[in-house]
């Protein structure tokens, strides 16, 4: 029998995906109440952006679904990229410099 699937997923977050993987790795494998707490802990940006994404899977599967939160495992957390916004910076010589401001798309999944 195959067990059921929750997800939620946070669109174009301001955030370069480089950031958000460096925390998203740790979470696979963990229990969804343990994963809120471990991500408190951690003190970036990221994990508050993570945990909101993580949260609102909990609240889908609770209230959708009628699921309890302490049986909910975290099956995965994908980081993809999101559309990227091209800026440049005044530089010498009447020239510019690229900056590019990336976004990323945050996917939880919970069985």
């Amino acid at each position: 029998m195959e067990q059921q699937q929750f997800t939620a997923t946070a669109a174009r977050v301001r955030m370069s995906p480089f950031k958000l993987r460096q925390v998203a790795r740790i979470l696979p494998g963990k229990m969804a109440i343990a994963g809120v707490n471990l991500l408190r802990l951690i003190p970036r940006r990221s994990a508050r952006l993570i945990e909101k994404a993580l949260r609102s899977a909990v609240a889908n599967a609770e209230n959708n679904h009628n699921s309890s939160p302490e049986n909910l495992v975290i099956q995965s957390v994908q980081i993809g990229e999101g559309a990227t916004m091209d800026r440049h910076v005044p530089a010498a010589r009447g020239s510019a410099h690229p900056i590019r401001k990336r976004t990323s798309h945050i996917r939880v999944i919970l069985r």
